[in-house]
């Protein structure tokens, strides 16, 4: 399956000599957490493509997160310099992800387990859920400094900006909107495919 094959090969080259090996562990364990998810529930609960593609797309934006830290990705590293930014903005692409990936699978799990029947309250309930799954995560990478100390900041990442958390967590909520009106028609044409 051509998800498994992009999904292995970018793993492989991640975990080949990544910057910082605990960095990359902290920031492509949900990679692999979510692969092991979707293993389990491929048979009795498949997920639509577009689902499927965006797990993916994540997953990717984490192992290269991982494998160079988000503040070193050298794309970013060459548009900061371009567009004369004060750091590398990688981070954001995956905090934008963030909120982007998981309104789309909120959404699926909402209408398919007939959980919340309305569109507007459906789409509240996704949007909180992914502000809180966001919080959640500055709250892992604020453990994770006090735990280990000096060896966490590339995991946070922060670079300096004393509003690195507001800022990602509006990251999450921007992509969690966007997805939603951007995707949501698509994603129902394929909710009907899959009944």
């Amino acid at each position: 399956m051509l998800w498994i094959a992009v999904f292995s090969a970018v793993l492989i080259w991640s975990a080949i000599d990544p910057k910082d090996g605990f960095t990359w562990f902290l920031e492509v364990l949900p990679a692999l957490l979510g692969a092991l998810v979707l293993a389990f529930t491929r048979r009795r609960f498949p997920l639509t493509p577009l689902v499927y593609g965006l797990i993916l797309v994540h997953a990717v934006i984490l192992m290269v997160g991982g494998h160079y830290t988000y503040a070193e990705v050298p794309l970013f590293d060459t548009l900061a310099q371009l567009f004369d930014w004060q750091r590398n903005h990688y981070d954001k692409v995956g905090h934008f992800a963030q909120g982007f990936v998981p309104a789309l699978i909120a959404r699926e799990l909402l209408i398919r387990k007939q959980v919340v029947s309305t569109p507007p309250w459906r789409n509240f309930i996704i949007v909180c859920f992914c502000l809180a799954l966001s919080a959640f995560y500055e709250l892992i990478e604020w453990w994770v400094a006090i735990a280990t100390g000096e060896s966490a900041e590339a995991f946070l990442g922060t670079q300096g900006y004393v509003w690195d958390t507001q800022s990602d967590m509006a990251w999450a909520l921007s992509g969690a909107l966007l997805g939603l009106m951007i995707l949501g028609r698509l994603h129902e044409r394929q909710l009907r495919r899959l009944k």
